[in-house]
């Protein structure tokens, strides 16, 4: 659905910054737009953007509060996003919500200025939460967990697409592997951890 949302269809209104003013930088149409939908009605100014190399122009035209983000995005990685947000307002708190989560890029989101770091699926109540986190929980349960094999592949699967600018081509080129078997495990969904 490209186009479904530009920068020039921005109503132009008055904007206060009061910790409800939204950005969702997101492709999936879908995905977006439910998000929109429910943030709205808790209250929040929404913006959208599908189109990452514009989010320098709606950082522009709205001031923002808060920003959610993918980071496997066309044409621009969601870690290159959060470091363009974070220079232009480092109070903007930014919470990651991806699909492709891991450590590697949990870590660089968090060094880039993202605030918190959540992994698909989980609710608004969920991303909302995160907005208000604003150190880490020292009482957090630390728990030892067995790793298997297929939870290390993950990993490394996305710590060279996180080092590859989420090229799958160069991925797939410096894991050994042919492109079309690296879509393949990227299409399968992460094992749970024990």
């Amino acid at each position: 659905m490209d186009g479904w949302f530009t920068p020039g269809n921005l109503e132009k209104r008055a904007h206060f910054r009061t910790g409800r003013s939204l950005l969702i930088v997101e492709e999936c149409a879908a995905y977006a737009l439910s998000l929109r939908h429910i943030f709205e009605r808790r209250g929040y100014t929404v913006t959208l953007c599908n189109k990452p190399l514009q989010l320098p122009l709606y950082l522009a035209e709205t001031p923002l509060d808060c920003a959610i983000l993918e980071l496997k995005l066309t044409g621009a990685s969601g870690l290159e996003c959060i470091k363009i947000i974070h220079q232009y307002d480092p109070s903007i708190r930014i919470v990651v919500v991806t699909g492709f989560a891991s450590i590697t890029t949990a870590v660089e989101a968090i060094k880039l200025g993202a605030c918190y770091y959540l992994a698909k699926p989980c609710g608004p109540d969920e991303i909302e939460a995160a907005f208000e986190r604003v150190s880490g929980d020292s009482m957090a349960s630390v728990t030892p967990r067995a790793t298997s094999i297929k939870s290390l592949e993950w990993e490394r699967i996305h710590q060279t697409l996180a080092e590859t600018r989420f090229n799958i081509s160069e991925a797939a080129r410096r894991l050994g592997i042919h492109r079309r078997t690296l879509v393949r495990k990227l299409a399968k969904r992460p094992i749970p951890h024990a």
